[in-house]
């Protein structure tokens, strides 16, 4: 039985920890161009600092559960944790190579956050799965937000690129620090069924694949533009200062559907109409900058918030609709394993595609045709029902 006090410490725990779950990442975006001018590399070769974290996404989540089981769930978060530090301070030293190298050990951390999180809610919170997903969500929206606005200002002070990139690790240093006393406080917790991430009947669903997709379409338009967006914007007269600030703009309003969705989500019948609707946003917004990219501000918001909101969506629909907290184990971890290498494959086609024909016109446009794809899916999953039988 846990104290307030503990229960408290275990919340603050599970938002710092969100707070690393993309700030660490999505952080480099603003320094992109700086990064390629000063190592020399080619459009493509930068969205490889975009695609290596979602490759370790894609191929480390499935991995995520079993180390749970074997080792505890905290303590599984706190390798998760040092990983993500480990990762910073390496893609920070002078080296092309350990850039990379770098990128991809962030990349292996979050991925056990990522698949971790929402299992410790479903275990800890199981009466409030909406609530404290919208809340993390949130959180690492917010992180997000100020990680891209300050990395700029911070180079610019005489850190340069590199040590902007290290000022991020004060985000995964932090939460490691709250998140200690949970190896003694809590009695190690496992995602129960490991194996059942690769369970045939989960992958056999035709819901799962609905739910996995829309997810996973979410991803790949969100990262595509996450990373791409100061590159876009700057090609189109921006400085690098307003291109960085409108990025963390984006971050911020990712994370405002975190406030509003779970108000509204038990309310409704299904989610059908709002899936529909916040995909939508995304293929609208994709459209304006292609079209108008003098209202840029606006475009980003309204892009923000609908991939925002999909993405909450998206986590839900696990949890809603699996039948028992062994299937959500292993929806989870296909959405996840799925979603995430079908995203990797954006940024850099999407910077290939640039490099070739000039200009970001085709890939906005692509955007946008994902989006609608990803509504389609949205109608699908949002529907009220389960996925039959036990996994």
């Amino acid at each position: 039985m846990t104290t307030p006090r503990q229960n408290l410490l275990l919340i603050v725990g599970i938002l710092l920890i969100a707070t690393c779950l993309r700030v660490t990442f999505t952080g480099a975006a603003p320094l992109l161009d700086s990064i390629r001018a000063d190592y020399g590399l080619s459009t493509a070769q930068t969205g490889m600092l975009t695609t290596l974290p979602l490759l370790a996404f894609g191929l480390i989540s499935p991995l995520a559960a079993g180390v749970a089981r074997r080792f505890g769930m905290e303590r599984s978060l706190i390798v998760a944790l040092l990983l993500i530090c480990i990762g910073v301070a390496v893609r920070s030293l002078p080296s092309n190579s350990l850039l990379f190298v770098g990128t991809a050990i962030i990349g292996c951390g979050i991925a056990f956050g990522n698949v971790l999180l929402p299992g410790l809610i479903k275990r800890d919170f199981s009466g409030h799965v909406a609530k404290m997903t919208g809340a993390y969500s949130l959180t690492m929206g917010i992180a997000a937000a100020v990680g891209s606005a300050v990395v700029v200002p911070i180079a610019l002070s005489g850190a340069g690129w590199h040590g902007a990139l290290l000022a991020l690790m004060a985000f995964p240093l932090l939460a490691l620090l709250v998140w200690l006393p949970q190896l003694r406080n809590h009695t190690p917790g496992t995602i129960t069924g490991a194996r059942s991430l690769h369970s045939k009947g989960i992958w056999r669903s035709a819901l799962a694949w609905q739910v996995t997709l829309f997810l996973g379409l979410n991803s790949l338009v969100y990262y595509v533009i996450v990373g791409w967006l100061p590159a876009i914007l700057i090609s189109h007269g921006y400085s690098e200062a307003q291109a960085g600030s409108l990025h963390g703009l984006l971050q911020l309003a990712t994370a405002v559907p975190g406030l509003l969705i779970p108000l509204v989500l038990f309310k409704l019948k299904d989610q059908r109409g709002i899936a529909i609707g916040v995909a939508l946003m995304c293929a609208v917004s994709a459209v304006g900058f292609w079209l108008f990219p003098q209202q840029a501000m606006l475009w980003t918001l309204i892009f923000g918030f609908g991939c925002g909101a999909t993405m909450i969506l998206g986590l839900t629909f696990i949890g809603l609709r699996a039948g028992s907290a062994h299937q959500a184990a292993a929806l989870s971890g296909m959405a996840q394993s799925v979603g995430y290498l079908l995203a990797a494959c954006g940024p850099p086609a999407m910077g290939r595609i640039h490099d070739v024909s000039g200009d970001w016109h085709i890939p906005l446009i692509a955007v946008a045709v994902i989006s609608l794809v990803m509504a389609v899916f949205g109608g699908l999953a949002g529907r009220n029902r389960e996925i039959g039988g036990q996994v």
